[in-house]
C-alpha cells in the first residue's frame, strides 16, 4: 500500500521534518510499549502502523499523529505542524484520557477469577479507544472474515482513492456522505469484495437518515445495538465492536473466534453459541465487560505467539 510505504521511522531525539516536537500527553501513560501496541494494534482500530518498537503512526478523521512510549512510561506524541493544534484537542478524546481505566479494571471480578487476574496483570494499563463512531462502523464493516492486516489494507485503499488528503502521503477515510456518492463497483476496486455491497447500502441509508449515527451513539446500549444490527452486514459481533470502540459502551462484549476459544478453555463454555457467550460475558464481568474482553483477547493472542513463534503475525479475523 503506498499510503503505508511512506511511513518512515522517527528519529528518537527529534521530530520528523515538518512535524512538531514530541509532547507529553497528560493522562495517556501506558505501562509498557507492549501494552501500547496492544491498544493500537489489537483489533480496536485499523489505521495505525508501527514505525519503531515503541512508536506508532495513526490517522482518524482529520488528524494524524505519531505516538510513542516515552521516558518513565509517559505517552508522547507529535503531529504535522499544520495539524498540531487539532491533534492536541482530538488525541486525548481518541485515547479516552478522561476515563479511569485503572479503576474500571480494578472493578472487574479478577479477585475471584484467576484467569482474568492473570490477563489483567500481564496487560496492566490496557485501555479502550474512543474512536469516531462513523469511522468505527466503516472499519468493522470491512472486518468480516478478514485479518487485521487485510482490514488495514482495505481502509488504506479507501482513503487513498476516495478520501481527502490531509498531508502529503496521508488521506483521511471518506465520510459516509462521500461513500454514498460511490457506486458499489468503485468500492470493489478497493478490494472490499462482498463488503462493498454492505458499505454502499449502509452509505445510502445514512444519506437518507440525517443524524442517525449521532443519535444511535447516544442511545442506551441495547437500543443502540438493535439499531446497528438493522444495517446491512452488521450482526451482533460488529455492533458490539462499534459500540465498545466507537462509543465507549463498556458493557458491550464482542465475541469472535478468539473469545469463543478463550471462554471454552478457561470458563467451561465449550459448545456455547456466540450470543450465549456474550450474555455470560456481560453478566460475569459486569459493567466493564468490554475491557475484560480486551484483556482476554490480548492474553489469547500473546499465548498463540508464545506457542507458535512462526505464526506471530497472525491476527484476529472478523470481529
Amino acid at each position: 500500500m503506498r499510503e503505508t510505504q511512506r511511513l518512515s521511522p522517527p528519529n528518537r531525539s527529534a521530530p520528523a521534518p515538518g512535524w512538531c516536537g514530541w509532547r507529553v500527553l497528560p493522562g495517556g501513560d501506558t505501562a509498557s510499549a507492549r501494552v501500547l501496541a496492544e491498544i493500537l494494534d489489537g483489533g480496536q482500530a485499523f489505521r495505525w502502523q508501527r514505525e519503531a518498537p515503541d512508536a506508532w503512526l495513526g490517522l482518524w478523521e482529520d488528524s494524524i499523529a505519531r505516538v510513542r512510549h516515552g521516558a518513565r512510561g509517559r505517552l508522547e506524541w507529535s503531529a504535522p505542524e499544520a495539524l498540531a493544534e487539532r491533534v492536541a484537542r482530538t488525541l486525548p478524546a481518541y485515547l479516552a484520557t478522561d476515563c479511569d481505566f485503572a479503576g474500571l479494571a480494578d472493578a472487574l471480578p479478577w479477585r475471584s477469577d484467576p484467569h482474568l487476574a492473570r490477563c489483567r496483570e500481564e496487560f496492566r494499563g490496557l485501555r479502550i479507544l474512543r474512536q469516531p463512531f462513523g469511522e468505527t462502523l466503516l472499519g468493522f464493516l470491512c472486518s468480516a472474515t478478514k485479518q487485521i492486516v487485510q482490514i488495514k489494507q482495505m481502509l488504506a485503499w479507501l482513503a487513498e482513492r476516495h478520501g481527502t488528503a490531509l498531508a502529503p502521503g496521508f488521506h483521511r477515510l471518506p465520510t459516509w456522505t462521500e461513500l454514498a456518492g460511490l457506486a458499489e463497483a468503485e468500492l470493489r476496486q478497493c478490494r472490499l469484495g462482498f463488503r462493498a455491497r454492505f458499505i454502499a447500502d449502509t452509505a445510502r441509508f445514512l444519506a437518507s437518515h440525517s443524524g442517525w449515527l449521532e443519535e444511535t451513539a447516544q442511545l442506551p446500549y441495547g437500543t443502540a445495538k438493535a439499531r446497528l444490527c438493522e444495517l446491512p452486514g452488521v450482526g451482533e459481533k460488529i455492533a458490539d465492536c462499534v459500540l465498545l470502540f466507537g462509543a465507549g459502551r463498556f458493557e458491550a462484549f464482542p465475541v469472535d473466534t478468539w473469545i469463543l476459544k478463550a471462554l471454552a478453555r478457561h470458563y467451561g463454555l465449550a459448545g456455547w453459541r456466540p450470543e450465549q457467550v456474550a450474555h455470560f460475558g456481560r453478566v460475569h464481568f459486569g459493567p466493564g465487560a468490554g475491557l475484560a474482553q480486551q484483556f482476554l483477547f490480548a492474553w489469547e493472542r500473546a499465548s498463540r505467539r508464545r506457542a507458535s513463534p512462526g505464526q506471530a503475525g497472525a491476527e484476529r479475523a472478523a470481529r
